[in-house]
């Protein structure tokens, strides 16, 4: 389910969101993918 279908909808919003934040990488892989493989088998499965 794509619920910011339009890229420029999706800029629109994250930009204010987004502005002052701070990106950190850490190094490590993503806990909430790797916790749900179900999610993950669906979003697969969509595209």
């Amino acid at each position: 389910m794509n619920t910011f279908t339009d890229p420029r909808l999706r800029a629109a919003i994250a930009d204010p969101l987004t502005r002052n934040g701070a990106i950190i990488e850490t190094g490590t892989g993503s806990y909430r993918l790797a916790s749900t493989p179900a999610s993950t088998e669906q979003r697969t499965a969509a595209e």
